[in-house]
């Protein structure tokens, strides 16, 4: 009975911790939090990336996995404060329109945000050889590529389960 208990308690604490799906609303919100920490994503965009926001205050990013299909979209909704950009939402679309001449669209295969996270290549090799999709200010983002590449190196530091999240 002993040996029973311990096997159920070993189970119950390897399932939860599972990390959630790459890409997922639960994903998303760790992102945000990691973003947060992140000197270069809250310093180094805050004077060359962030004003440019069609004067709402925020900027949005919509990420997904190519391979789960554009209906598991993720949001993260970056605001200035203080001086910095920090992530102040991360999770389901909040907004389901984009303004391309200030938000970002990315996407890209699993295996290769996993790649990209976890540094393979930053962000110049992604796009040149289509690794990754992109749509919005692709001259703001030429602008900012070492913060970005910080970005891109978000999926290697907050672990995502290679399952689809559900639409």
């Amino acid at each position: 009975m002993r040996k029973l208990a311990i096997t159920l308690a070993a189970l119950t604490g390897a399932i939860s911790a599972q990390a959630a799906p790459l890409m997922s609303a639960e994903w998303a919100a760790q992102a945000c939090q990691y973003w947060n920490t992140n000197h270069a994503l809250t310093t180094d965009l805050a004077v060359r990336w962030a004003p440019n926001n069609a004067g709402r205050g925020y900027k949005v990013v919509h990420m997904y996995r190519t391979d789960c299909g554009e209906a598991t979209k993720v949001e993260m909704t970056i605001s200035t404060k203080g001086g910095k950009t920090i992530c102040s939402y991360g999770g389901k679309i909040q907004h389901p329109t984009l303004n391309y001449d200030v938000d970002y669209l990315m996407n890209a295969e699993t295996k290769r945000w996993h790649e990209m996270g976890n540094g393979e290549y930053g962000p110049m090799r992604a796009m040149m050889f289509g690794r990754l999709k992109f749509q919005g200010p692709k001259g703001e983002a030429m602008k900012v590529m070492g913060p970005f590449e910080q970005f891109l190196l978000i999926p290697g530091k907050v672990r995502g389960g290679d399952t689809c999240p559900a639409k």
